[in-house]
Protein backbone atom coordinates (compact mmCIF):
# COMPACT_ATOMS: atom_id res chain seq x y z
CA UNK A 1 0.00 0.00 0.00
CA UNK A 2 1.40 3.29 -0.89
CA UNK A 3 0.45 6.47 1.32
CA UNK A 4 2.03 10.06 0.98
CA UNK A 5 3.69 11.65 3.82
CA UNK A 6 0.85 13.97 4.11
CA UNK A 7 -1.80 11.60 4.73
CA UNK A 8 0.55 9.28 6.58
CA UNK A 9 0.71 12.06 9.53
CA UNK A 10 -3.60 12.13 9.59
CA UNK A 11 -3.61 7.92 10.32
CA UNK A 12 -5.44 6.47 11.86
CA UNK A 13 -8.47 8.51 11.77
CA UNK A 14 -9.26 9.89 15.20
CA UNK A 15 -13.10 9.97 14.71
CA UNK A 16 -15.64 9.05 11.68
CA UNK A 17 -18.67 11.01 12.96
CA UNK A 18 -17.37 13.48 10.83
CA UNK A 19 -16.75 11.47 7.52
CA UNK A 20 -18.36 9.45 4.96
CA UNK A 21 -17.79 7.53 2.22
CA UNK A 22 -18.26 8.18 -1.61
CA UNK A 23 -17.35 4.73 -3.43
CA UNK A 24 -17.33 3.70 -7.25
CA UNK A 25 -18.97 0.21 -7.44
CA UNK A 26 -17.03 -1.59 -10.55
CA UNK A 27 -13.79 -2.84 -9.63
CA UNK A 28 -13.41 -1.17 -6.67
CA UNK A 29 -15.61 -2.67 -4.71
CA UNK A 30 -15.99 -5.95 -6.63
CA UNK A 31 -12.63 -7.89 -7.91
CA UNK A 32 -10.50 -6.39 -10.38
CA UNK A 33 -11.80 -9.25 -12.78
CA UNK A 34 -15.15 -9.29 -12.07
CA UNK A 35 -17.30 -8.37 -15.10
CA UNK A 36 -18.91 -4.38 -14.74
CA UNK A 37 -22.41 -4.45 -14.17
CA UNK A 38 -22.90 -3.38 -17.64
CA UNK A 39 -20.83 -6.54 -18.90
CA UNK A 40 -23.11 -9.06 -16.49
CA UNK A 41 -25.82 -10.11 -19.19
CA UNK A 42 -23.12 -10.73 -21.89
CA UNK A 43 -21.12 -12.28 -19.75
CA UNK A 44 -23.69 -15.21 -18.62
CA UNK A 45 -26.27 -17.82 -20.56
CA UNK A 46 -29.09 -15.84 -19.83
CA UNK A 47 -29.59 -13.98 -22.94
CA UNK A 48 -29.50 -14.08 -26.57
CA UNK A 49 -26.59 -14.07 -28.40
CA UNK A 50 -27.78 -11.84 -30.81
CA UNK A 51 -28.04 -9.32 -27.54
CA UNK A 52 -24.51 -10.22 -27.04
CA UNK A 53 -22.87 -9.79 -30.73
CA UNK A 54 -24.68 -6.12 -30.41
CA UNK A 55 -23.34 -5.08 -27.23
CA UNK A 56 -20.12 -6.27 -28.21
CA UNK A 57 -20.01 -4.26 -31.62
CA UNK A 58 -21.21 -0.95 -29.60
CA UNK A 59 -18.03 -1.64 -26.92
CA UNK A 60 -15.69 -1.89 -29.60
CA UNK A 61 -16.76 1.30 -31.33
CA UNK A 62 -17.52 3.46 -27.90
CA UNK A 63 -15.28 2.08 -25.31
CA UNK A 64 -11.83 3.84 -27.32
CA UNK A 65 -13.37 6.92 -27.30
CA UNK A 66 -14.41 6.71 -23.55
CA UNK A 67 -10.91 6.43 -22.41
CA UNK A 68 -9.23 8.81 -25.34
CA UNK A 69 -7.97 11.65 -23.48
CA UNK A 70 -6.70 13.27 -26.31
CA UNK A 71 -10.73 13.61 -27.66
CA UNK A 72 -12.62 16.73 -27.14
CA UNK A 73 -14.63 15.90 -23.48
CA UNK A 74 -17.25 17.47 -24.19
CA UNK A 75 -17.75 15.28 -27.43
CA UNK A 76 -16.36 12.06 -25.27
CA UNK A 77 -19.21 12.59 -22.96
CA UNK A 78 -21.89 12.53 -25.90
CA UNK A 79 -20.56 9.54 -27.67
CA UNK A 80 -20.47 7.57 -23.81
CA UNK A 81 -24.08 8.81 -23.08
CA UNK A 82 -25.35 7.95 -26.57
CA UNK A 83 -23.38 4.62 -26.01
CA UNK A 84 -25.12 3.50 -22.85
CA UNK A 85 -29.03 4.51 -24.13
CA UNK A 86 -28.03 2.15 -27.23
CA UNK A 87 -27.36 -0.56 -24.65
CA UNK A 88 -30.56 0.28 -22.51
CA UNK A 89 -32.20 -0.56 -26.22
CA UNK A 90 -31.05 -3.67 -26.15
CA UNK A 91 -32.50 -4.89 -23.18
CA UNK A 92 -35.98 -3.25 -24.46
CA UNK A 93 -35.59 -5.00 -27.77
CA UNK A 94 -34.53 -8.12 -26.53
CA UNK A 95 -37.18 -8.20 -23.71
CA UNK A 96 -34.73 -8.87 -21.03
CA UNK A 97 -36.68 -9.68 -17.77
CA UNK A 98 -36.17 -8.53 -13.97
CA UNK A 99 -35.76 -11.82 -13.41
CA UNK A 100 -32.92 -12.38 -15.65
CA UNK A 101 -31.35 -9.06 -13.97
CA UNK A 102 -31.71 -10.70 -10.56
CA UNK A 103 -30.24 -13.90 -11.21
CA UNK A 104 -27.03 -12.66 -12.81
CA UNK A 105 -26.03 -10.42 -10.28
CA UNK A 106 -26.06 -13.61 -7.83
CA UNK A 107 -23.70 -15.50 -10.08
CA UNK A 108 -20.17 -15.14 -8.63
CA UNK A 109 -18.46 -16.62 -11.66
CA UNK A 110 -19.51 -13.63 -12.78
CA UNK A 111 -18.94 -10.51 -10.22
CA UNK A 112 -17.70 -10.73 -6.42
CA UNK A 113 -16.51 -8.86 -3.76
CA UNK A 114 -12.52 -7.41 -3.53
CA UNK A 115 -11.07 -9.28 -0.80
CA UNK A 116 -12.26 -7.68 2.88
CA UNK A 117 -14.95 -5.00 0.74
CA UNK A 118 -17.94 -6.12 2.59
CA UNK A 119 -16.60 -6.43 5.96
CA UNK A 120 -15.31 -2.97 5.01
CA UNK A 121 -19.21 -1.96 4.50
CA UNK A 122 -20.64 -3.68 7.31
CA UNK A 123 -18.03 -1.89 9.53
CA UNK A 124 -18.86 1.40 8.05
CA UNK A 125 -22.48 0.14 9.14
CA UNK A 126 -21.46 -0.45 12.49
CA UNK A 127 -20.35 2.85 12.85
CA UNK A 128 -23.28 4.27 11.07
CA UNK A 129 -20.93 5.92 8.64
CA UNK A 130 -22.71 6.92 5.03
CA UNK A 131 -21.94 5.24 2.38
CA UNK A 132 -22.96 6.85 -1.37
CA UNK A 133 -22.10 4.29 -4.07
CA UNK A 134 -21.99 6.09 -7.42
CA UNK A 135 -21.89 4.60 -10.01
CA UNK A 136 -21.57 4.62 -14.36
CA UNK A 137 -23.22 1.26 -13.48
CA UNK A 138 -26.53 -0.18 -13.33
CA UNK A 139 -27.92 0.25 -9.76
CA UNK A 140 -30.33 -2.91 -10.16
CA UNK A 141 -27.53 -5.35 -10.41
CA UNK A 142 -25.46 -3.60 -7.35
CA UNK A 143 -28.66 -3.36 -5.27
CA UNK A 144 -29.65 -7.19 -5.66
CA UNK A 145 -25.63 -8.03 -5.57
CA UNK A 146 -25.68 -5.81 -1.93
CA UNK A 147 -28.76 -8.09 -0.99
CA UNK A 148 -27.86 -11.22 -1.71
CA UNK A 149 -24.54 -10.70 0.03
CA UNK A 150 -26.87 -9.53 2.60
CA UNK A 151 -25.08 -5.83 3.04
CA UNK A 152 -27.51 -3.74 1.50
CA UNK A 153 -27.29 -2.08 4.63
CA UNK A 154 -29.44 1.08 5.59
CA UNK A 155 -26.57 3.52 5.66
CA UNK A 156 -25.83 2.48 1.96
CA UNK A 157 -27.50 4.83 -0.89
CA UNK A 158 -26.80 3.94 -4.17
CA UNK A 159 -26.87 6.85 -7.26
CA UNK A 160 -26.22 4.98 -10.65
CA UNK A 161 -28.58 4.07 -13.75
CA UNK A 162 -31.23 2.10 -12.78
CA UNK A 163 -33.73 -0.48 -15.45
CA UNK A 164 -37.22 0.31 -14.74
CA UNK A 165 -39.30 -2.88 -16.09
CA UNK A 166 -42.76 -2.64 -17.31
CA UNK A 167 -44.68 -6.24 -16.33
CA UNK A 168 -41.58 -7.58 -15.96
CA UNK A 169 -39.50 -6.89 -18.74
CA UNK A 170 -36.67 -3.64 -19.20
CA UNK A 171 -38.52 -0.77 -20.72
CA UNK A 172 -36.25 2.13 -20.31
CA UNK A 173 -33.60 4.04 -17.66
CA UNK A 174 -35.08 5.57 -15.27
CA UNK A 175 -34.06 9.85 -14.82
CA UNK A 176 -30.93 10.80 -16.69
CA UNK A 177 -27.65 8.35 -17.15
CA UNK A 178 -24.72 8.65 -15.14
CA UNK A 179 -21.61 7.50 -17.01
CA UNK A 180 -17.75 7.74 -15.99
CA UNK A 181 -17.23 11.45 -17.51
CA UNK A 182 -20.29 13.05 -15.65
CA UNK A 183 -19.75 11.72 -12.21
CA UNK A 184 -19.34 15.55 -11.12
CA UNK A 185 -22.64 16.27 -12.36
CA UNK A 186 -24.94 13.77 -10.63
CA UNK A 187 -26.66 15.37 -7.70
CA UNK A 188 -27.89 13.50 -4.50
CA UNK A 189 -31.27 13.45 -3.55
CA UNK A 190 -32.32 15.75 -0.76
CA UNK A 191 -32.84 12.87 1.49
CA UNK A 192 -29.53 11.83 1.03
CA UNK A 193 -28.18 15.16 1.62
CA UNK A 194 -29.83 15.47 4.95
CA UNK A 195 -28.16 12.36 6.25
CA UNK A 196 -25.20 13.65 5.22
CA UNK A 197 -25.53 17.12 7.44
CA UNK A 198 -22.51 17.94 9.59
CA UNK A 199 -20.17 15.55 8.03
CA UNK A 200 -17.37 17.64 6.33
CA UNK A 201 -14.73 15.15 6.00
CA UNK A 202 -14.90 12.32 2.53
CA UNK A 203 -13.39 8.98 1.80
CA UNK A 204 -13.51 8.46 -1.53
CA UNK A 205 -12.91 4.85 -3.49
CA UNK A 206 -12.40 4.58 -7.14
CA UNK A 207 -10.41 2.74 -9.62
CA UNK A 208 -10.25 5.14 -12.02
CA UNK A 209 -8.85 8.72 -12.14
CA UNK A 210 -12.12 9.92 -13.31
CA UNK A 211 -13.54 8.85 -9.83
CA UNK A 212 -12.27 11.57 -9.11
CA UNK A 213 -14.97 13.47 -10.04
CA UNK A 214 -17.44 12.35 -7.84
CA UNK A 215 -16.71 14.75 -5.18
CA UNK A 216 -15.69 18.37 -5.42
CA UNK A 217 -12.87 18.90 -2.86
CA UNK A 218 -13.89 22.66 -2.55
CA UNK A 219 -17.34 21.92 -0.96
CA UNK A 220 -15.47 19.98 1.73
CA UNK A 221 -12.76 20.29 4.79
CA UNK A 222 -11.17 17.17 3.42
CA UNK A 223 -10.95 14.63 1.05
CA UNK A 224 -9.22 11.37 1.41
CA UNK A 225 -8.41 10.13 -2.14
CA UNK A 226 -8.45 6.34 -2.08
CA UNK A 227 -7.04 4.83 -5.46
CA UNK A 228 -8.00 0.86 -6.00
CA UNK A 229 -5.46 -0.35 -8.25
CA UNK A 230 -6.54 -2.64 -11.24
CA UNK A 231 -3.84 -4.45 -14.00
CA UNK A 232 -5.29 -1.70 -16.62
CA UNK A 233 -3.51 1.42 -14.48
CA UNK A 234 -0.46 1.89 -13.06
CA UNK A 235 0.88 2.97 -9.73
CA UNK A 236 3.20 5.88 -10.48
CA UNK A 237 -0.04 7.51 -12.29
CA UNK A 238 -2.43 6.62 -9.13
CA UNK A 239 0.23 7.97 -6.44
CA UNK A 240 0.37 11.65 -7.79
CA UNK A 241 -3.31 12.09 -7.78
CA UNK A 242 -4.36 9.70 -5.00
CA UNK A 243 -3.26 9.54 -1.62
CA UNK A 244 -3.44 6.22 -0.74
CA UNK A 245 -3.74 3.31 -3.24
CA UNK A 246 -4.47 -0.41 -2.47
CA UNK A 247 -2.39 -2.65 -4.83
CA UNK A 248 -4.16 -5.62 -6.60
CA UNK A 249 -2.49 -8.00 -3.83
CA UNK A 250 -3.87 -6.13 -0.73
CA UNK A 251 -7.47 -6.31 0.37
CA UNK A 252 -9.69 -3.89 2.59
CA UNK A 253 -8.75 -5.36 5.84
CA UNK A 254 -5.32 -3.96 5.23
CA UNK A 255 -6.83 -0.55 4.47
CA UNK A 256 -9.26 -0.55 7.40
CA UNK A 257 -6.42 -1.18 9.73
CA UNK A 258 -4.43 2.28 8.18
CA UNK A 259 -7.63 4.40 7.90
CA UNK A 260 -8.67 3.11 12.07
CA UNK A 261 -6.27 0.77 13.27
CA UNK A 262 -6.09 -2.89 14.31
CA UNK A 263 -7.76 -2.37 17.17
CA UNK A 264 -10.82 -1.70 16.35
Amino acid sequence: MKINDKTKEKLPLKNLDNYYVVADFDRTITTGNSKTSWSILAGSDLVPKEYIKERDAYYDIYRPIEIDESLDLEYRKEKVKEWFRLHVELFVKYKISEEVFKKAATDLRIMEFRRGAKEFLDYMHEKNVPVIIISAGIGNFIETFLKGNDCFHDNIYISSNKIIFKDGVASGVDKNIIHSLNKNEVSLPDEIREKLRGRENVILLGDQTSDLLMVDENEHEEVLKIGILTDQNNLENFSTVFDIVLEESEDYVDLKNELIGKEN
